[in-house]
């Protein structure tokens, strides 16, 4: 049923026409994910060869490989991605941070809050509900510290995993692109193909801040160009020369193929992986379109363009034994080159883009959840609430991927790092959908172990193949995932630590009264914000503060920011609001989820609280008896009038002589990171003039 502007009347649309736009609108949908969703799948055959260390490789090598690249695109990409994965949405939401989130709000693993919220917040639209009764897996992880914290570290693992995909995919999909120039001109150096893709790469990086709407509408014809132009050439070669290739589709020719190279064949699993890199980013933009969408667009796009592509390239290398370390640009006929030369640079630029942009939303989501330092993050579209630019990320992924270039330069080495990346993180998507397999869905078990063990060992040697990679080239993101993993870490000890420490010291309302009841404690005109980040019981920041000022104003709002492990929140569930028990004092909860854009800002931000305050007032929700209503408006709008300030805490630890060696390095590290980071008031357009902080010393 759709209700047409300007007219009162409904008009009722037959299931026909209603099936036939959700199918148009499936269509638009998939077209749009080949520019945004599968950019770095589709240019995969710019790098899977060239990445591979082939020593005097013969043509049953080539079969073989083949066959392995072929059945770990049907395995991996339609049977794991497509067929099961996409169905483990939370709300909409894919990603390994969204099955961390929806086991959160299943069993009781995760500190968030986000299991209170109410159910209309998130209603699943899985098809699977949840039990009432919690799974025996599910009580062993609410009742294991250890097993908890693995499970964060996984799904940490995962996030710092995606980023350092953000550094690589630019790097070597640009690189790999321009490297094309050699080809017609030998005489062209290495260093020369570093310099352009560097440049490239600088006016990519440089463009974050416009956002990517204004130049999105170029991305999908351009992937759907390189996707029809690479197996039509696929299709070219294999029938010039070697038209029984897809004979290699037997999994026969795997077993021979290890069969005969033994640990050769093991290690060149390392460069085959490549083969299915940015599968994982059907799972993770589910958000962004639909399941249907991404369905349709793999199975009836990609996935033949990609096995009709791979076929030409291998039918050129059986005919060309030695030309594996320029896979692609040699079996592109000469007639077509430059051609396609402009387009695969232009789809290495679109594939870099959608990884970017994915490291900005992952940015965005573990800073709304507090598991990272808070950097500045920039809506650049008033439409598009998941389109973000986060200016610090921008400038520091630049900077990695020159670094990444200059330090490695052959685009061997960036593969051997890429392909470290790509297994991990679906290793872990493996195995986190098995425990929703078990403790959300309720599978039996022996369909899950249908689908675990065949998985598992799968990516269990493809990892076993990229870690004899570490040494060349491995250990980049190894050491970036570290890195960032361990400040993750730190930022979220810490931030625990100090909710700990108050809601250990919380003040009672009735002491609070107490206090305020003294003579020497004065209620001054004006409306006070004061942040908390506790809402059961009062912030000991509160009474520090009346204690040393010596005052509180006559209208205070505490107000207690709540990202929830949801993807988004219902509008009329964003802003809760209730009065104490105190005259002027009031509570307040602003919630959202990690897919919310929270668009309230400066004036809209400040007019939102009060005008739920106003409701409260006049339809007296706070149980308070009606006559002392209009008292109450009168000195809310005096307040407004004299003026209004923000107060927030600058707290430390205070890390002693008696502090614990671990603590003392955790907590140190904390601060230097606390101390260097951006608050979370200025993200709110609150003019500085208006923000009071006050310091405050936390016991260890």
């Amino acid at each position: 049923m759709v209700v047409e502007a300007g007219t009162p009347r409904l008009r009722l649309l037959s299931p026909g026409r209603t099936t036939e736009c959700r199918r148009w609108r499936d269509f638009i949908l998939a077209y749009r994910t080949l520019g945004v969703v599968f950019g770095g799948l589709v240019t995969s055959p710019l790098y899977v060869y060239p990445s591979m260390n082939l020593n005097s490789p013969t043509e049953d090598d080539y079969l073989g490989i083949y066959s392995i690249m072929f059945w770990t695109l049907t395995l991996i990409g339609v049977v794991k991605y497509v067929i099961i994965a996409l169905n483990a949405d939370d709300n909409g939401e894919g990603g390994t941070f969204a099955l961390y989130s929806l086991l959160c709000r299943h069993i009781n693993i995760g500190s968030h809050p986000s299991r209170s919220v109410s159910s209309s917040t998130y209603v699943s639209h899985s098809s699977h509900s949840m039990n009432s009764r919690t799974s025996n897996l599910g009580n062993f992880f609410e009742k294991s510290i250890t097993a908890k914290r693995i499970l964060l570290f996984i799904a940490m693992l995962g996030m710092c995993m995606l980023i350092a995909d953000g550094i690589l995919t630019p790097a070597i999909s640009v690189l790999s692109a321009i490297d094309g120039v050699r080809g017609p001109f030998p005489s062209v150096s290495e260093s020369v193909v570093e310099a352009l893709s560097v440049i490239v790469l600088l006016a990519l990086f440089l463009l974050q801040k416009h956002g990517t709407s204004k130049v999105s509408f170029l991305f999908s014809p351009i992937m759907a160009t390189w996707t029809l132009t690479t197996p039509i050439i696929g299709i070219y070669s294999f029938l010039r020369h070697y038209p029984s290739i897809f004979k290699a589709l037997s999994p026969h020719y795997i077993v021979y193929f290890f069969l005969r190279n033994r640990r050769t064949g093991w290690e060149w699993l390392g460069g085959t992986v490549l083969c299915i890199t940015g599968a994982e980013a059907m799972f993770a933009d589910l958000g962004h379109f639909n399941k249907r969408s991404i369905q349709m667009a793999f199975l009836f796009t990609v996935y033949p363009s990609l096995v009709l592509t791979y076929a030409g390239q291998t039918a050129y290398l059986i005919k060309h034994l030695d030309d594996h370390a320029d896979g692609f640009y040699k079996f592109v006929p000469q007639p077509v080159y430059w051609p396609m030369f402009v387009i695969a640079t232009l789809a290495a630029i679109v594939a870099s883009q959608s990884l970017i942009s994915a490291t900005f939303s992952v940015i965005k989501q573990s800073v709304g959840l507090d598991y990272f330092p808070r950097v500045k993050v920039v809506h650049t579209s008033k439409h598009k609430e998941g389109e973000v630019y986060s200016p610090e990320t921008n400038y520091i992924l630049m900077i990695l991927c020159i670094l990444v270039i200059l330090g490695f330069g052959d685009g061997k080495d960036i593969g051997n790092a890429f392909g470290v990346v790509v297994i991990v993180v679906m290793l872990i998507t493996t195995l986190l959908l098995t425990l929703v397999m078990i403790i959300i869905w309720r599978a039996p078990i022996y369909l899950v172990m249908l689908y675990f063990i065949p998985f598992f060992i799968m990516e269990g040697v493809y990892v076993s193949a990229v870690f004899t990679k570490i040494p060349e080239g491995g250990w980049f993101p190894f050491l970036v995932s570290i890195i960032l993993s361990f400040m993750m870490f730190v930022w979220y000890y810490g931030r625990q630590r100090k909710i700990e420490y108050e809601l250990r010291n919380k003040i009672s309302i009735d002491s609070f009264n107490g206090l305020l009841s003294s003579l020497e404690i004065q209620r001054v005109p004006g409306l006070c914000f004061f942040y908390s980040n506790i809402q059961d019981g009062l912030t000991p920041l509160l009474g520090h503060y009346v204690r040393n000022m010596r005052s509180l104003h006559k209208v205070t709002i505490i107000v207690t920011f709540r990202y929830l492990l949801v993807p988004k929140v219902n509008p009329q569930e964003r802003i809760t609001i209730w009065n104490h028990g105190i005259e002027g004092l009031y509570g307040c909860i602003i919630q959202y989820g990690y897919s919310d854009s929270f668009n309230v800002e400066g004036d809209d931000y400040i007019s939102a609280v009060i005008n739920c305050l106003e409701e409260l007032i006049r339809n007296n929700l706070d149980g308070r008896h009606p006559n002392s209503r209009e008292e109450e408006i009168s000195q809310l709008a005096n307040a407004k009038v004299v003026g209004l300030v923000h107060v927030r805490g600058k707290t430390r630890f205070q890390v002693g002589i008696q502090t614990g060696l671990s603590d003392r390095i955790l907590l140190g590290f904390y601060e230097f990171l606390h101390g260097n980071c951006r608050s979370a008031l200025p993200d709110l357009a609150i003019p500085l003039q208006q923000i009071m902080e006050i310091g405050m010393l936390y016991n260890t």
